[in-house]
């Protein structure tokens, strides 16, 4: 347990929201817990709404999944917007088990739709335990070949296709990009994990630091790689495309952006993985944000160290995409 190892402390202006949290007493993920947390905190029309009100409008696709199944496609963008412009394909976090392929899309105001004239896609892959791996990394890269295939349709650029995962959904992303470039399907322009879900074998420092105390901890990070890979999960029958922190080649992966927490679980397998890129001759920028704990970004977002969190990322992703600091790439802009 954490109480037994010292662990980094967390930042003074974090530790109210853990300490409300901690208040609600002991929290144990169980499998019945699961529909009420894969449900959408809102209603579809009030989120078209807000997203309306900011300028952006919403459409649903429904495209070939794993093994030809359908699998749903969110695309957000400026109203009104046309031409071909860089897509950011999203893949939503949840330990694996949870989450709505819906309900992150608003966490992207701040630094990408509000300054980039992107096309926002978010998959709607299927969740384990029902679908166990590969059905959700299938999923996600089923969704990225089908819309590097229908750029034209999609307003995109087929060569500037990022791809952005928090949490579950970064290990996915890491994932995807593998087998990208295992299967030589579309060439990713750029990658952002953030504090991605890597690594299976629950094996490093920070997982038994982070045990018992913070969010997203050993046990629940435990209990959704058992979902995901049933009784494998820490054994030898794991593909890298399921536990990207297995992976012993990393080149010939795109332009990448990893961050985490000091005091988050994930945080010794996101600073390996990024070691291991930089080992493969990769193009790695990292962060470990000094005091965090997983998620606190959207949390605690007024908190300096969140603020200065997402002001990173927004500085990465201008200067991925070619847009200075204050403008907006607009079509046509010169």
């Amino acid at each position: 347990m954490s109480d037994l190892m010292p662990r980094p402390p967390f930042d003074p202006e974090l530790t109210p929201f853990l300490a409300a949290l901690e208040a609600r007493g002991p929290f144990r993920l169980t499998t019945e817990m699961l529909p009420r947390m894969r449900g959408l905190d809102t209603t579809e029309e009030a989120l078209d709404e807000r997203l309306r009100s900011r300028g952006f409008e919403r459409r649903s696709l429904t495209v070939p999944g794993h093994l030809g199944d359908p699998i749903t496609l969110a695309v957000v963008q400026r109203i009104g917007r046309s031409g071909a412009t860089t897509a950011v394909y999203t893949i939503h976090g949840g330990g694996m088990m949870f989450g709505h392929h819906l309900g992150n899309l608003e966490s992207y105001d701040d630094w990408l739709l509000n300054d980039h004239d992107v096309v926002l896609i978010s998959v709607d892959y299927r969740l384990p335990p029902e679908y166990p791996d590969p059905y959700p990394v299938e999923d996600c890269y089923a969704g990225l070949v089908w819309v590097a295939e229908h750029a034209d349709e999609l307003g995109i650029d087929p060569d500037r296709i990022v791809i952005a995962g928090q949490s579950a959904g970064g290990g996915l992303a890491a994932g995807t990009a593998l087998l990208a470039r295992d299967r030589r399907g579309p060439a990713l322009f750029g990658q952002i994990l953030v504090s991605p879900m890597l690594d299976d074998r629950d094996a490093t420092v920070s997982t038994m630091q982070i045990d018992g105390v913070g969010v997203a901890d050993r046990q629940m990070t435990r209990f959704g790689w058992e979902a995901y890979l049933g009784h494998r999960r820490a054994g030898e029958d794991v593909s890298i495309s399921a536990a990207p922190a297995r992976a012993t080649d990393l080149t010939g992966l795109p332009r990448t952006y990893l961050d985490c927490g000091s005091a988050e679980v994930f945080r010794d397998e996101t600073v390996a993985f990024a070691s291991a890129m930089w080992a493969a001759g990769g193009d790695a920028e990292l962060h470990v944000w000094p005091g965090a704990f997983h998620g606190f970004t959207s949390m605690v977002p007024r908190a300096a160290i969140s603020r200065a969190a997402i002001a990173a990322l927004a500085d990465w992703t201008r200067r991925l995409l070619g847009t200075p600091a204050g403008e907006v790439a607009l079509p046509g802009a010169s």
